[in-house]
């Protein structure tokens, strides 16, 4: 068979959509996506034929099986169930914290139809996030709270709100560079703030701030450096040394804790600013993440005196920044769990953080023993040791346990662990892969067996070939 009529053989578009398999598809894909998939699909034939090396004849196999890859590829890149087994706890890619029980339940009832900006007793309209804003208030003592849709966006509109036009003082040492290469100093710009740098990168005292205040200054402002730590002969004020520094009584102290602890972490090794002393020190304004030590949903939360907070709810950019009814729902959710003492019981944060070593170990144990034999691997019990992450506690490891398959083929294990249902992300060390089960919950580590045996007979017949 010449090629002109091979090339008459191929299907056309509208053929290929009405094989069984792709009609099956049909039901769950975009029909402009599969269209488009059978195209490609059905070119790439046309090229093989014309290819001078190839005499391959037209295949429909080969078009649906394309078709179905290109379906399945494009299913891994919607948002679905990751099974974290890197020991990061926090870890951006992942979606830093993950939320809890109760967080999840109150975002399913918010998705329906709900009371966002409705009072239920007068059948009037209310203010967006009205009891969120009230329970912040509660945990941290604040006169006033103020939700936005990340913690960069509350920089954005603390300072345009409060310094626009001015200058702000801040030590060289807290001009940091946070995720996707966003810079404070960019941020300063971007709120049309002028940026009066003190000190020295290592070192910045009291008197350095009370020495840089002038009829520019419109606020003080402390960063937390989240991502990263200082050591040796380093020094810089604490919010209570800032609030009784010498200054007029109209600058403000902002005070950006950066990972939103709430309480008493020493016990796990972490030593973070708390919101609540923040607040209690005398700070302005307090802003911090919603998705870190919090341990809720991504949001930026700004505490503070209440005349502050007012002016930035009429700012015109808090409508491009708001968060919706899910964020609000969970974030409400989360703070509950806060304000009840339930933290550790309810936060899946907490639970990673003060889960037994001995329990981590059992897990893996567990996992082992399950595992098919294999020739292609070897696997034990090592110890491990987790992060914290997600731009928090910097350099603070917690001692784990976790699963290591010592393989020739450790970077295509891991893509098959990524490449099943449910995916399985862990981490290569020293040429093995290493599964660190304090950040597996409970109900995951059946999952997780299944899906390592799964991954460990890809690996196996595809070598054994």
């Amino acid at each position: 068979m010449n090629k002109t009529q091979q090339l008459r053989e191929l299907p056309s578009v509208d053929e290929v959509l009405h094989f069984d398999a792709i009609q099956d598809l049909a039901l769950s894909c975009p029909r402009q996506s599969l269209v488009g998939w059978v195209r490609q699909a059905i070119d790439s034939q046309r090229q093989l034929i014309l290819s001078e090396e190839s005499g391959t004849r037209p295949s429909h196999e080969a078009i649906v099986e394309m078709i179905l890859a290109q379906a399945d590829l494009n299913q891994r890149e919607s948002l679905q169930h990751v099974i974290n087994a890197t020991g990061i706890m926090l870890h951006t890619n992942l979606g830093r914290a993950p939320l809890a029980a109760r967080a999840i339940q109150r975002v399913r009832q918010a998705s329906a139809f709900s009371n966002v900006e409705l009072d239920l007793d007068s059948g009037k309209r209310s203010k967006r996030g009205f009891r969120v804003t009230k329970l912040l208030q509660e945990l941290t003592g604040a006169e006033a709270a103020l939700v936005v849709n990340n913690c960069a966006a509350a920089t954005m509109l603390v300072l345009q709100t409060m310094a626009s036009g001015k200058e702000v003082v801040i030590s060289r040492g807290q001009l940091v560079e946070i995720g996707g290469g966003f810079r404070l100093p960019n941020v300063f710009s971007a709120a049309g703030v002028k940026l009066c740098e003190i000190g020295t990168t290592n070192r910045t005292h009291v008197h350095d701030y009370e020495a840089a205040i002038g009829e520019e200054t419109a606020a003080i402002m402390r960063v937390h450096h989240s991502n990263f730590a200082q050591i040796g002969f380093v020094t810089e004020p604490t919010i209570a040394e800032l609030i009784s520094s010498k200054r007029p009584e109209s600058v403000p102290v902002i005070d950006d804790v950066g990972s939103g602890c709430v309480g008493d972490l020493s016990q796990y090794g972490i030593e973070e600013p708390d919101v609540i002393a923040s607040v209690a020190a005398g700070a302005d304004v307090t802003l911090f993440s919603g998705d870190k030590l919090f341990g809720g949903p991504q949001a930026g939360i700004i505490v503070g005196r209440e005349h502050w907070i007012r002016r930035m709810s009429k700012n015109p950019l808090m409508r491009a920044i708001r968060v919706d009814k899910m964020t609000l729902a969970a974030l409400e959710a989360t703070t509950e769990i806060h304000l009840a003492g339930n933290a550790t019981q309810e936060l899946p944060l907490m639970q990673m953080l003060s889960k037994p070593l001995a329990e981590i170990q059992s897990s893996c144990q567990q996992v082992v023993q399950s595992l098919r034999k294999t020739s292609s691997a070897t696997v034990s019990v090592v110890s491990s040791e987790s992060q914290v992450g997600g731009g928090s506690v910097p350099g603070v490891g917690v001692s784990s346990h976790a699963i290591k398959i010592q393989t020739d083929h450790a970077d295509q294990l891991c893509q098959f662990l990524r490449s099943g249902r449910p995916a399985v992300q862990g981490r290569i060390t020293d040429g093995a892969v290493l599964l660190d089960l304090r950040t597996v919950a409970d109900e995951e580590i059946n999952l997780l067996t299944g899906r390592i045996n799964d991954s460990l007979a890809e690996l196996e017949s595809g070598h054994a070939q």
